[in-house]
């Protein structure tokens, strides 16, 4: 038995020879092809497995901004693009820490905050992309829709400039008041600005923190989507602002940086398609996708 098997493969090795000593030089470079391409292929799948990555580095709000952020870092990191978040709360020097470079983005503020910030300060951070819009809106707990508030309703509203602006701008709106012209080009208002009293209403300014723990007392109140989201706030919504809003939270850089691949990408996943259902699924209206310009 052990002779016989012995024999079989000396024959097979002869054969396996003898076809390779008769191959003709065409065959033989087909085969030698074929053993470089094998050769090329596992190559390359060893340099697949030590790809180089990229990291950037960004501070984030908690909700919505570190949210979205982390449902794309997947989808980026399959490109080699690592996002790290430094923090999932903004402050008055996340702003500074990007302009020195501490950090390569930030995201938790509108267009208009920046260039106040920016001209405040003597930076030059730049707009790389707009994201989302959490639309400040009209709730109330005593009316389920628009048309039931009665006139002298007593309404509050945010009395800081830029939120007062968007309180009193969706008042006008919805047919309550109307405002002097030119605050639409200067972004700002307060209830000075009201040039007539469309419905007979009742407006009261308040420090913004403020609107939610006294909300029983008014007939609507108007606030900001991160505070509603926060409060976990179960009021009616009435009305509020639309995706094209001024107010589009914002991917905010140096200007030496909107051009850097890695930055492109990041705003191109925010942006998607995917990302924007996402948004919509996941906030139902309380945050909504920006329009794309």
């Amino acid at each position: 038995m052990k002779k016989s098997k012995a024999l079989t493969l000396l024959i097979s090795s002869g054969l396996a020879l003898a076809v390779l000593t008769g191959c003709s030089s065409g065959a033989k470079d087909t085969l030698k092809n074929q053993v470089n391409s094998e050769a090329n292929s596992s190559s390359g799948k060893a340099e697949d497995k030590t790809k180089e990555t990229v990291t950037i580095k960004g501070i984030a709000d908690l909700v919505p901004h570190s949210e979205i952020i982390e449902y794309v870092k997947p989808k980026l990191a399959e490109q080699g693009i690592i996002v790290e978040l430094v923090s999932t709360s903004a402050d008055t020097t996340t702003n500074e820490k990007t302009a020195k470079g501490e950090i390569d983005f930030n995201y938790f503020q509108h267009y208009p905050y920046l260039k106040a910030w920016n001209e405040a300060n003597g930076y030059d951070l730049v707009n790389a992309g707009d994201i989302h819009v959490e639309p400040i809106t009209a709730y109330s707990d005593k009316y389920s829709k628009k048309e039931d508030i009665p006139d002298n309703a007593v309404v509050a509203i945010p009395n800081d400039g830029t939120n007062e602006y968007r309180a009193l701008r969706i008042l006008e709106q919805n047919g309550f008041i109307k405002l002097n012209e030119d605050t639409a080009t200067t972004l700002s208002a307060s209830v000075s600005d009201i040039k007539e009293y469309t419905r007979q209403i009742k407006i009261v300014e308040l420090d913004s923190a403020q609107i939610i723990p006294t909300k029983a007392d008014y007939d609507l109140f108007i606030t900001n989507t991160n505070k509603a989201l926060e409060a976990k706030l179960t009021s009616a919504k009435l009305f509020s602002e639309g995706s094209d809003s001024p107010y589009a939270n914002i991917i905010a850089v140096r200007a030496e940086d909107k051009d850097n691949p890695a930055i492109i990408a990041l705003v191109k996943a925010l942006q998607s398609e995917d990302t924007r259902k996402f948004i919509e699924e996941k906030y139902n209206g309380a945050v909504i996708p920006a329009e794309i310009k």
